[in-house]
């Protein structure tokens, strides 16, 4: 019996939320469509090539990314490999370093035009789809298929439209993508590796989410598609919507499921969720307003209790044959003020663009962006291990919309 589950299913008995429909109907997907649409990129161009505030001082962050350099050198591999084993030799950072410089590459050839990025970004796309062919490990496999599923769909996507990425390369990329990544995010999501849907955590869940729906709209499988998004809705593992955020606040706030293990993970849960829902967005699924704005409400709560605010906290309790599995009482205060760069998308996504009230996310999307001297960066900019690469970043460049009070110039 899962404790935490039943408290949410009792709250809720009577309210009768209904899941939105799926795009079954739809006769195409939108491309680009995952983290950026056409209009979003165009809207970035204007601002930088205008020098308006503040998606200048972000396109300098980007310029200054050693990843974002011209003549960047990809380190392909035929096996990504993730997690302490004998069967293979971790190498799980080359994927993520070249993921992020593919992307930031994409990025300045569609702010700037200059096709020498573009180049350099189909050159990466190219080398990992000719030479990757397995994901191996420990039950680490699950991360790296998720979180570098969903940042190679990513990078895939923005050059999609580049004519140096020829319909063959298209072809080879996206078969990476459907007969690599895939397969073994879905199995995750199926299996949990035939443990309890409670034994991982929700991240685990939340990047393989966000790489079967990426793919699914990449290749354009709606199937694949549908299988992600009604994951989000009625999934059993703790990356399912009303299983990461389970219990809400009078305060208009809610606990994560992380929240009582650490920081630095809770907020990792609210940069995987993000690539999911800003794609579903792109498809026409608005996913951001889902149940009274519910991810709005788990944001809150982080960038309240983060900035070292009091919060409301209800025990976590997983059982496992019988025994207790996780016991979390309280709130964990380890790496309480993490900085990743994720505030700016929610911050414009619920503030600027739908006037809602939100003075803790507003507030954490300022820390971090004075943290950066005037802007979110991305891979590169938040240490060399993982997790400043398992979301690709650069928010005040790509997400700030006209209204957002981060106007003061900076100079670099």
């Amino acid at each position: 019996m899962i404790f935490h589950l039943l408290l949410y299913l009792f709250a809720t008995a009577t309210i009768g939320i209904a899941a939105p429909a799926n795009i079954a109907s739809r006769a195409a997907f939108t491309h680009p469509g995952l983290l950026h649409n056409s209009a979003d990129l165009e809207r970035v161009r204007e601002h930088v090539q205008a020098g308006e505030q503040p998606w200048l001082a972000g396109y300098y962050k980007l310029g200054n990314s050693s990843y974002a350099q011209r003549g960047y050198v990809a380190r392909p591999a035929a096996t990504i490999c993730r997690g302490r084993t004998n069967k293979c030799k971790e190498n799980y950072s080359n994927a993520f370093r070249d993921f992020a410089a593919c992307y930031q590459h994409a990025l300045r050839w569609k702010i700037s035009g200059d096709k020498g990025y573009a180049d350099d970004a189909v050159a990466i796309i190219n080398a990992w789809s000719s030479t990757l062919k397995t994901i191996d490990g420990s039950s680490d496999t699950a991360l790296a298929s998720g979180i570098y599923g969903y940042e190679f769909a990513n990078c895939v996507e923005l050059m999609r439209d580049y004519e140096g990425l020829t319909a063959d390369n298209l072809a080879a990329a996206i078969g990476t993508l459907k007969n690599v990544f895939l397969p073994t995010s879905k199995l995750f999501l199926s299996s949990h590796w035939g443990n309890s849907v409670t034994h991982y955590w929700a991240n685990w869940d939340l990047c393989n989410m966000a790489a079967v729906l990426s793919i699914g709209i990449v290749a354009d499988d709606l199937e694949v598609y549908n299988y992600a998004l009604d994951y989000f809705y009625n999934g059993k593992g703790m990356g399912a919507i009303h299983n990461f955020l389970w219990v809400t606040y009078p305060d208009g706030t809610a606990q994560l499921e992380e929240s009582g293990r650490d920081q630095g993970h809770a907020m990792l849960d609210l940069a995987l969720i993000q690539p999911f829902v800003a794609a579903a967005a792109n498809q026409g699924v608005d996913l951001w307003a889902y149940d009274d704005n519910l991810i709005l409400k788990g944001a809150e709560y982080a960038a309240k209790y983060n900035l070292g605010n009091n919060v409301s906290y209800t025990p976590f309790i997983t059982w496992k044959n019988g025994h207790r599995e996780y016991y979390q009482p309280g709130i964990s205060p380890a790496g309480r003020g993490n900085v990743r760069p994720i505030w700016e998308m929610f911050y414009n996504e619920y503030v600027v663009k739908r006037g809602l009230k939100a003075p803790y996310v507003q507030q954490y999307a300022a820390r971090v962006r004075s943290d950066g001297r005037g802007s979110e960066g991305g891979g590169g900019n938040y240490g060399g291990n993982s997790g400043g690469f398992d979301q690709l970043g650069f928010g005040t460049l790509l997400y700030s919309l006209p209204g957002t009070n981060a106007t003061e110039e900076y100079s670099y």
